[in-house]
Order: C-alpha cells, then structure tokens, then sequence
C-alpha cells in the first residue's frame, strides 16, 4: 500500500470520532445536505473516478450501511466493489512491476558484435556466427542470430555478394600494381599526359613517361621499360589494375602477361575500384601541379620525377607506419626529440614548393 493512500486513510479515520458526538439532529441534517449535493454533482458530471483511497474507504463504510440503501448512498453498486478488490488481487500476484514478459531481449553489444563477425566474414553464416560467438562467451540461440541478420538487412552466406574491391584490393594487396593517365595543361594549354603506376604493397610511385599524344604504341613501350625497370620485382606481382581507356591495348596486356600477371579491368566509371592509384593522382596534382607552371613534356618530366623522388624516399605513409615506401628502417620512436639538443634541418625540393625536414648530424 503507498504512502498516499495510507494518508487518505488515516485522515478519514481521524473524522469518525467526530461524526459519532454529534448530535443526533446534527447528523441527519448534515446527511441530507451532503446526500442533496452528491445528487447534484452527479447531474453535472458523467462519471466519477475514484482514486485507491477513495475505494477502500467506501468498500470499509459499506459494511455500516444496510443493502437496502447502498443505491441511495453510494455511486457504486457491490458489483464494482467487488470488481475493485478481484482487481487488487490480480495486481498483487501478478508482479507485473519486476518481471517483464518473454524473453530477455539481446544486449546491443551482441548484436553490434554479431553484425561486425557477419560484415568481416562474407562467407560465414548464421550458424558459424553463433559458433564463434560460443568460443568467444556469448552463448546464443542461432535463431536469434539469425533475426538479427534479417533485421539489418543481411542475407543468409550462400547469397551474399562476394568481396568488395576494398577487400580485394587490401588481401591482394602486395600483389598489385595500378595503372592510371594523368592529363597536364602547360603554360600555352597544350594538354600533356603522364602515365604513372604504384605498387599497392609498398606505395611505391613510377613515372612510365610524359608525351602531348598517348598513342598505343607509346603506352606498350612505356609498359616494356616498366618491366625492364622493375626486374625481380615483377616476380613478386600477380595482378595489373588498369582502367577500360582506350589507350591500353592488347599488346600493352601482353608485356604484363608475359611475366605471369593477371590484368584486372576496373567497372565503367568506378574510381573507387582503382582508389590508391586515384589517390596519389590527387596528391600529385593538390601537392605539385596545382602549384607550378609546366612549359613542356621535358619540364613537365623533370619536376614529376623529382617530386616521385621524394614521394618514395621522403614522404611519410599511415598505411607503412609513416614511412616512406623506399625505407624498410622501423619506425620512428614516440618519444619527443629534444630540440635544444637535435637541430632540424630543411632540405628544400623543387625550389622550395616541397620541403624534407632532417635532424642534423
């Protein structure tokens, strides 16, 4: 029983006594003017709601009152009394404020945790999720793994698509080198354009050549210098990934062939399957072009290489632990270097448009 009820309660109690001195006249009078304007308030108003002290004072009162006259003194008739305590009962042993029905819902950790096992592992279904959440203390029923997929919109294994170029590209990674044309306006507008490629592995840039008119044959001999260049390399590379251009020919195909590569042609207008090669197009022209006046194919040639130059030997990478793809030393310590005791040194590329910063000896 709350507290509010059991105030309403006491508070009724205390005006017994009170009601019991009374003269008789006294009472009977003060009982028609409240029977008279209970009459009236219920001409004014549809229904009467009771609150849980109003009806354990009436159900206690009842017993005080003949049958007879619980019509003319009470709004209730014994039917709702009635009603009112079954209902106190059913609350009572019910418990519905500490137990909730069914089952106890999955915790969201679990669910994320299911959904990252499912996103990481195309080929697993809802049964080896389960399994693996099992090994990992996470018993789970593999129905409710199994709604949880449906609910995010993830189907059974065997009709998942398969690896997207992301995964591809990162499990295939130091197998892969990319190919892509990057198009240079000089200072008389004349179009140049530079064929670039990069080793997925190691960041590494090459420069096949710059010329104003890109015929086949110049793109097959650039492609026979590159594997010339690239020696005992190219043994350890599987893939060529290249765009649909017009300019890669089937003979530009067969000098990568020969050495045992697979030529992996990228979806019409998909940058993103080409990505890494992309980027390092954007970085050539937001850190150089952007920033310089090319007059010709041998300028243009001449500040490409020095730029790739210090791309490859300088230049830090997050994807190598911020070095460069030229090094294999480990990577610098974390430590802060004391200024007061290393100076640093700027080496300046380009006359200046890209510095290199060393500690000095």
């Amino acid at each position: 029983m709350s507290l509010s009820v059991v105030t309403a309660l006491v508070r009724n109690l205390i005006t017994v006594p009170a009601a019991v001195l009374r003269s008789r006249v006294a009472k009977d009078a003060e009982v028609l003017a409240l029977r008279h304007e209970n009459a009236v308030l219920r001409r004014q108003i549809g229904r009467v709601r009771y609150e849980p002290a109003d009806r354990i004072w009436l159900a206690a009162l009842s017993r005080l009152v003949p049958r007879e006259r619980w019509r003319q003194v009470y709004a209730v008739t014994p039917t709702t009394l009635l009603r009112w305590h079954r209902q106190r009962i059913a609350r009572k042993w019910t418990f519905a404020q500490s137990r909730r029905p069914g089952r106890p819902s999955t915790a969201p950790t679990v669910k994320q945790l299911i959904l990252r096992l499912a996103r990481e592992n195309s080929t697993w279904g809802h049964r080896r999720i389960q399994g693996e959440l099992a090994r990992l203390g996470y018993p789970i029923a593999p129905s409710t793994v199994w709604k949880i997929l449906q609910a995010a919109g993830i189907g059974p294994a065997p009709q998942r698509s398969g690896p997207t170029w992301r995964q591809f590209l990162t499990a295939q990674a130091h197998g892969i080198i990319a190919a892509d044309f990057l198009h240079i306006d000089t200072v008389s507008l004349k179009r140049l354009y530079a064929l670039v490629f990069i080793e997925h592995g190691t960041r590494r840039v090459h420069l096949a050549g710059v010329t104003a008119h890109p015929t086949a044959a110049w793109t097959v001999q650039q492609a026979r210098n590159l594997a010339m260049t690239l020696g005992h390399r190219m043994d350890s590379l599987r893939f060529l990934l290249r765009d649909r251009d017009s300019k890669y020919t089937r003979s530009f195909d067969a000098v990568f062939e020969a050495d045992d590569l697979e030529v992996l042609l990228s979806p019409p207008r998909a940058p993103r399957a080409n990505a890494i090669c992309e980027r390092v197009v954007g970085t050539l022209r937001r850190e150089l072009l952007d920033r310089i006046l090319v007059y010709n194919e041998a300028h243009a040639d001449a500040v490409l290489t020095k730029y790739i130059r210090h791309y490859n030997q300088h230049r830090p990478h997050q994807s190598r632990a911020q070095l460069p793809p030229d090094s294999a030393e480990p990577p610098a310590p974390t430590t802060v270097t004391d200024l007061q005791a290393h100076r640093i040194r700027r080496h300046p590329v380009l006359g200046g448009l890209v510095n290199e910063y060393l500690r000095a000896a």
